[in-house]
């Protein structure tokens, strides 16, 4: 018997069309970009670079992964950069839900008429840090600083220590940012030294506003000094503070950390700050200080172009109404409950023959916030093996691989993922 040629057992687009992974790919990403991929795997196997079975298969792995993929922070970083920093609060997730379709964004509802633009999370941050004369949002902390130089110091000077020259992440330094709004720098004192006397000699008519910026990823010890905010707001120029990590009130957990109502009260003219580290919210830019001041920020011609869309307004109203946040709860876990949850889940995993340990550990803020902050902790301590496909699995959890070991920090997990975490290390096996 002639053997069949295995090019005529490619399955038909039709019925590949009809698979039931295939069908639901249908759904989310559309007929078009799925038949594509299909076409392309049946060519492949036509070509005899896979067999006619591994058609359905290659067709889906072709296709477009979730975008973002969900992930579960064991890492024991509350504040992971790289998985996007702050989770939302399940209030802000439920407002980002209603704001995706029409929403009262610039709207009054009951008059009919355009009203102030995300006035909902204007008047929250107002309300939670009342020392600021007037607030405004911007999408991230860097283009608040960005719209304050452009706005108050462009063709004048800015005056900063040359110990607060940081680079802010990804490359990006700060007198970079600084100098491309048209502002001249003007470095005083040292890396470790700056003094009042550096800044009063530094200060004269080209002066647009003095900088104090909270060196918050890094720490400076031994031989140092700098100028508090209480004394540079008496040098008769505006002082404008970029606190960086967005606690907008003081926290006995952060005592080292700068609150943006402290800073205004020590008499600074502006305080600018980020909305998804430690308040807890989406990645916005804060501007909190004198009504003056912000009103200019607000109308200057770069403010739209650094405006924050309907999505992010209706998160960070959420955020600052809410009781707490993930971050939050996160950051003041009690580490004795945190051990007994552990133990827990390394006693339901034991049953199932899957041996894991419970370690103590240390936590930290992270996101660019409080350095030097070590936060009590407890671990499950797996096999170094379990890392990857516990990180490529669904869910995916990261955790952190420490001397041969994976550890699982849960202090940033919510407890009601514990079964998928147990079901996770599980499906590895031995």
């Amino acid at each position: 018997m002639r053997e069949v040629d295995p090019r005529r057992r490619v399955p038909r687009t039709d019925a590949l069309l009809a698979d039931p992974a295939l069908a639901a790919a249908v759904g989310t990403l559309g007929r078009d970009r799925v038949k594509a991929a299909i076409v392309r795997a049946q060519d492949r196997a036509r070509r005899g670079e896979l067999t006619p079975e591994g058609v359905r298969d290659a067709a889906l792995a072709d296709l477009p992964g979730r975008t973002p993929r969900a992930v579960l922070n064991a890492t024991g970083v509350v504040l992971h950069t790289n998985l996007g920093r702050a989770p939302l609060a399940p209030s802000a997730v439920d407002a980002l839900v209603a704001a995706a379709g029409h929403t009262d964004v610039e709207l009054d509802l009951r008059t009919g008429r355009r009203a102030r633009r995300g006035r909902e999370a204007l008047d929250a941050l107002a309300a939670a840090v009342p020392d600021a004369g007037a607030v405004h949002v911007v999408n991230n902390g860097a283009a608040a600083l960005a719209l304050a130089a452009t706005a108050l110091a462009a063709g004048r000077e800015i005056v900063v220590s040359r110990g607060e020259l940081v680079e802010i992440g990804d490359g990006f330094r700060l007198p970079d940012l600084l100098s491309s709004t048209g502002a001249r720098l003007r470095e005083v004192g040292t890396t470790n030294r700056t003094t009042r006397a550096d800044y009063e000699a530094a200060i004269g008519e080209h002066t647009g506003f003095v900088l104090k910026v909270h060196p918050s990823n890094f720490l400076v010890t031994g031989f140092t000094s700098a100028v508090p905010v209480a004394e540079l707001a008496t040098l008769g120029v505006p002082v404008v503070a970029d606190i960086g990590s967005g606690l907008l009130a003081p926290d006995p957990l952060l005592p080292a950390e700068p609150d943006a109502a402290t800073t205004l009260r020590a008499g600074a003219h502006l305080v600018t700050a980020s909305g998804d580290k430690l308040l807890g919210g989406p990645q916005a830019g804060l501007l909190l200080g004198d009504a003056d001041l912000v009103h200019r920020l607000r109308r200057h011609p770069l403010a739209r172009a650094l405006r924050v869309d309907k999505l992010t307004l209706a998160a960070l109203a959420a955020t600052l109404y809410a009781p707490s946040t993930p971050t939050r709860d996160a950051l003041h876990a009690d580490p004795a409950r945190l051990r007994q949850r552990l133990e827990r889940l390394r006693d339901r995993l034991g049953e199932d023959g899957c041996k894991a340990e419970v370690v103590p550990g240390v936590a930290v803020v992270g996101g660019g916030g409080a350095p030097g902050v070590e936060l009590d902790s407890w671990a499950l301590s797996l096999p170094e093996r379990y890392a990857e496909p516990l990180r490529t699995g669904d869910p995916a959890i990261l955790g952190r691989v420490l001397h041969g070991r994976l550890l699982l920090d849960l202090r940033a997990v919510p407890e009601s993922a514990d079964d998928r975490v147990r079901a996770a290390v599980l499906s590895v096996g031995d």
